[in-house]
């Protein structure tokens, strides 16, 4: 089986790779005579050709011998090559209208497609994720956001850190006031963010004393879903039907974003589940966040000050709190700052490549010389021509119209 390496071709380039060199030479060594790896030559991954070659890799220009190929985000529907299977994060499994039209070319194509988002194992947990490098680059950027708003200090950029450790260090400039600090989430996103946390050594309250109490030094909160969702009719929680039902249930944030003065959002969110707050709620003189990492990035979504995704060139944009519209980063003292990145990772990406490699290696390679394999088989979105049964309620979204 030969496995190609693609070089990303989404806008803004994206620096990470599936496997390090050194892993993909792990690899051609454990299984040699079964398996043979190619890497499509690129300017801008953060290994470079020549580490390949040098870790025996060969790098080509034109890697359409591949049988499978490997990327990281969405792939540009004009540089599908027909009848392959392709790893990537596809973005398409909420509907992401963005997208129709790449799985339309999917299908058209005759390509098999398995997204890493949809790789679980047999508890349904996902395998394979860039989750934890998302959370540690997010929370460090919500500092970054906060100095810069604030003026109290500067970091220098997530990406001109050299790499985690450098990142720690930088963080030593960091000097807070006593704020109170909100992270939603506590999966692979969530522990990543607490690591920064941790490392600036803000201290963890309850819940009942975020909004209560009163702190001399900065403090945060670590909020799950059944913390601010409650059920409409008698306002409890209940974990399997709010899962099951997420429309059965309201927000109650308000409480938290009165006391709040930084968000850093974590927490995955159902497009059928309440959003955290509403956008005419920034208005009020009880809103009192001033700075939100939306490390989710779901645009319009659980966060509704997300209107876009921002880049790492030009990280942070301002929300009016009157109008609800964009402006201009750090505008006004009074609007509030979003940083929303979409590809966060990407700052630090070569630890990045080399933990989500490791998944792969794991979870992904054995499973493709044991097919079917059924981690392959569960997050595979198209083949044939056609979706896979469990995503047929992708039917009417792929073929739609354009305009809904």
């Amino acid at each position: 089986m030969k496995i190609g390496i693609i070089r990303e071709g989404k806008n803004p380039p994206d620096k990470r790779s599936p496997f390090t060199p050194t892993q993909l030479a792990f690899l051609a060594g454990k299984y040699e005579g079964k398996l043979q790896f190619y890497v499509e030559s690129c300017p801008i991954r953060s290994f470079s050709n020549e580490e390949y070659r040098n870790a025996g890799i060969e790098v080509l220009e034109d890697i359409s011998l591949c049988d499978v190929l490997f990327g990281v985000k969405e792939v540009p529907p004009s540089q599908l090559i027909d009848n392959k299977t392709y790893f990537f994060f596809s973005h398409t499994i909420k509907k992401q209208a963005y997208n129709r039209g790449l799985l339309r070319k999917v299908l058209e194509k005759n390509i098999r497609l398995i997204d890493y988002e949809v790789l679980k194992d047999e508890s349904g947990n996902r395998v394979v994720a860039f989750g934890r490098w998302a959370g540690v680059v997010g929370a460090y950027n919500a500092f970054w956001t906060y100095g810069y708003k604030t003026d109290l200090f500067h970091l220098k950029r997530a990406h001109e850190c050299f790499d985690l450790a450098d990142m720690k260090e930088e963080l030593k400039k960091v000097q807070l006031p006593p704020i109170k600090i909100i992270l939603t989430g506590s999966g692979r996103v969530g522990k990543g963010a607490r690591e920064i946390l941790e490392t600036l050594q803000i201290k963890e309250v309850s819940k009942e004393d975020f909004i209560h109490a009163y702190f001399e030094e900065p403090v945060f909160v670590n909020l799950h879903s059944q913390d601010y969702n409650r059920r409409k009719t008698d306002g409890a929680f209940d974990k399997e039907e709010f899962y099951q039902y997420p429309d059965r249930y309201e927000s109650h944030f308000a409480k938290f974003a009165e006391e709040g003065e930084l968000l850093i959002a974590a927490a995955y969110w159902d497009p059928e589940a309440p959003r955290l707050f509403e956008l005419a709620d920034i208005g009020s003189e009880d809103f009192a966040l001033s700075v939100i990492a939306d490390i989710t990035c779901d645009i319009d979504g659980s966060v509704p000050t997300t209107r876009r995704a921002s880049t790492i060139a030009s990280p942070v944009y301002d929300v009016d709190r009157e109008s609800g519209e964009e402006i201009e980063a750090f505008g006004k003292q009074s609007s509030i700052s979003v940083m929303a990145i979409d590809n966060l990772p990407c700052e630090l990406p070569r630890e990045a490549s080399r933990d989500f490699g490791d998944q792969l290696i794991h979870w992904v390679i054995p499973a493709l010389l044991s097919e079917p394999a059924p981690v392959l088989e569960k997050a595979t979105l198209a083949r044939d021509g056609d979706l896979t049964l469990e995503f047929m309620y992708l039917k009417d979204f792929v073929y739609g119209d354009d305009t809904v």
